[in-house]
């Protein structure tokens, strides 16, 4: 037992130095190290999928009812929210540094954390982002009609007599299925029925008397069954919302800031960037000049130095095409200017 706990604590040291040198480097003794803030904008969307069920009577719709409804099932996309916010991050492409091995810092400074001297305090850490698609779904007009699908239809047949040049007639009902047309034709003026005893209702235009809840409930009641029906001729929608975060940094340097946030794509709705499925979204970034600053005389400084970013005041814009979604205004730092301030010092006696 003894020798088995001595073989795991000489494991256990043994692996020690390679855990500590797996660790990142620690800064130098010595120097106060601090990164500058940038600006990462991210996009809450929210996209409307529609689902949508051509009615079986669809294309006889203009013919019997006079109006023209879409003619094959169909799903799109179409957003109908969008949330625009500003995170300030930290900026790990360069970190700055300032000496303070013959003295010490005054502390007045840190005031100035808002400027990005400092961590980023105000701002926010990006978030995971998460994905909901919407359930399959198939039409289902079963329970939509009311009158029967098979008709009696009269027909004759001849029967010749034996050992005769003549023939009789004998008469038989069939049991043959209505075309698709005369069904409708059907609906139709069932339709248009309802609409009848509903103005007769209203105008007191009927023999039975309606009056308080019961007229309310009369054609509550015809105005549902109106609906059902006309769904076989203009179809029906159902609806499925899908949420999804985006982010976007923007990049000095660039002589066009435009970037594509999202896309969205008829069959899979809101996609990443990357996504060449779907139509971009296009998000555009429009920074204020900034005035250069005035300066008499130039005097050198022997201090340490700050550096910090003035962040540029810019015009947000997202868009899907021509159309324009949401526009904002606020700073975004990487996109600025670079500055310096002397840091006051108190030397050691």
């Amino acid at each position: 037992m003894k020798k088995t706990i001595r073989t795991i604590l000489t494991v256990m040291f043994a692996a020690l130095p390679l855990a500590l040198s797996a660790q990142k480097k620690a800064d130098p003794d010595g120097y106060v190290t601090y990164a500058l803030p940038s600006t990462t904008i991210t996009l809450e969307v929210e996209a409307v999928q529609e689902k949508f069920y051509a009615g079986p009577y669809a294309k006889f719709a203009e013919k019997y009812l006079g109006i023209k409804v879409r003619q094959k099932d169909d799903m799109s996309y179409q957003i109908s929210q969008v949330k625009m916010t500003p995170y300030m991050e930290v900026d790990q492409s360069v970190r700055y540094t300032i000496p303070v091995k013959k003295g010490a810092v005054d502390g007045s400074f840190l005031s100035l954390t808002s400027c990005g001297l400092v961590a980023f305090g105000e701002g926010g850490l990006m978030q995971e982002s998460s994905w909901r698609f919407p359930v399959q779904t198939q039409g289902d007009f079963s329970n939509k009609g009311v009158t029967a699908n098979l008709k009696s239809e009269s027909t004759t047949l001849y029967r010749s007599k034996k050992n005769s040049k003549s023939s009789s007639s004998v008469q038989q009902n069939m049991v043959v299925e209505k075309t698709l047309e005369q069904r409708a034709a059907e609906t139709a003026e069932m339709i248009v029925k309802l609409r009848e005893q509903r103005l007769k209702i209203v105008t007191g235009d009927t023999d039975a008397t309606y009056s308080g809840e019961a007229m309310g409930a009369a054609i509550e009641e015809i105005t549902r069954l109106e609906e059902e029906y006309m769904t076989l001729f203009a179809g029906y929608s159902e609806n499925q919302v899908q949420t999804m975060k985006f982010e976007v940094i923007p990049e000095a340097g660039r002589e066009s800031h435009l970037y594509v946030a999202f896309r969205l794509s008829d069959t899979a709705g809101l996609v990443p960037a990357d996504n060449l499925s779907g139509r971009p979204v296009v998000l555009e970034i429009i920074p204020q000049e900034m005035a250069e600053p005035e300066v008499e005389t130039l005097v050198k400084v022997k201090t340490p130095l700050a550096y910090f970013r003035i962040p540029a005041v810019c015009t947000v814009k997202l868009k899907e095409g021509n159309q324009l979604l949401i526009q904002e205004r606020f700073p975004v730092y990487q996109l600025g200017r670079l500055s310096s301030m002397p840091v006051n010092t108190v030397l050691e006696k």
